[in-house]
């Protein structure tokens, strides 16, 4: 008789894990704001690590310390846990976790991974003020191997490219406004249908050619599949733009691509350079409000609003080298 053997993982609460308190309460409209070099003011964002501004040291009140974990006990973001390695500040609603015992970065993260898969708990505006310290989690003695062999930090090639695509050659007489000038996206780009490839009958390959669909996320790319001898790849330095799906979500592709159904290109007809390019991928995806209940974006948008050339402000350029200056410390 066989008998197998089960290896049930062990868990604890999260308020053994962690030591939890209610944040700073503050509200960033009564604070000063600053640059980056200022503190973090950690919301209950889903995204940019939580941080919702930077601001200027308030009198009486310490900043939390760095290496805490901070986490949404509300909203639409409840439960976003994000690990911040400076000291902050919080506005409502935001729990401080301070580990109870020694873990580093990796499992650090690994935790706000696992916190935050606990988000389907609280739909339907449930809030995790009272039940958060209840959360079950893995023990640390069960935190797999991989964990902890995760390569993390700064890919300095990746920063490198990155920085390439910043321009300031284009950037004189603009002002620190979007200009009032409009013109349609089909008088500024053409707008040309995909390769309309299904992904199911492709063969996927982690050396290959970036396959884009009409997904929200990873830039549009779904896969990578091989090249197909006789089908070929939409160009690089495109938008790629969902006509139905997640409609308008639009991005710059960088590199050939194939593309799935209901999915669009826009090669500029005058030169651009990458940046202005991010600037046209921000405003087509501004749209996105127009196509609510299903409506889809494939008669229309070559008819869509968006500003001239000339209209694109101080700010986008240089604009990747701020990013990179604010994300990495070099």
């Amino acid at each position: 008789m066989l008998v197998v053997e089960m290896v049930i993982p062990l868990t604890k609460k999260l308020s053994e894990l962690f030591d939890v308190r209610y944040g700073n309460s503050l509200e960033l409209n009564r604070l000063r704001r600053t640059g980056p070099e200022g503190i973090p003011f950690i919301s209950r964002k889903m995204h940019d690590n939580g941080i919702a501004a930077y601001v200027e040291l308030i009198d009486g009140i310490e900043p939390n310390p760095a290496g805490e974990l901070t986490c949404a006990m509300s909203g639409n973001g409840v439960l976003s846990t994000f690990i911040q390695n400076r000291p902050y500040y919080t506005a409502f609603h935001v729990a401080c976790l301070r580990p109870r015992v020694k873990l580093d970065t990796q499992e650090l993260l690994y935790y706000c991974v696992c916190i935050r898969a606990n988000r389907y708990r609280y739909s339907y505006g449930r809030q995790a003020n009272r039940s958060l310290r209840e959360i079950l989690l893995p023990s640390p003695e069960d935190i797999p191997k991989w964990v902890t062999h995760a390569p993390i930090g700064h890919d300095e090639r990746l920063i490198d490219s990155l920085l390439k695509l910043s321009s300031v050659s284009a950037a004189e007489g603009r002002t620190d406004t979007v200009g009032e000038q409009r013109v349609a996206v089909g008088e500024l780009f053409d707008v040309i249908y995909g390769t309309n490839l299904e992904l199911i009958r492709l063969e996927r390959d982690q050396n290959g050619i970036n396959f884009v669909s009409r997904t929200a996320k990873n830039n549009g790319v779904s896969a990578r599949v091989k090249l197909i001898s006789d089908v070929e790849p939409n160009p690089a330095k495109v938008l790629s733009v969902a006509g139905g799906g997640s409609v308008l979500e639009t991005f710059l592709q960088l590199e050939p691509f194939y593309s799935g159904r209901d999915l669009f290109y826009l090669k500029p007809k005058v030169e651009l350079n990458e940046e202005e390019l991010l600037f046209y991928s921000a405003v087509i995806r501004a749209n996105r409000f127009r196509f609510n209940y299903g409506r889809q974006a494939n008669k229309t948008l070559p008819f869509l609003p968006i500003p001239t050339r000339e209209s694109i402000p101080l700010w986008v350029y240089g604009g990747v080298q701020r990013q990179v200056d604010r994300l990495f410390s070099r």
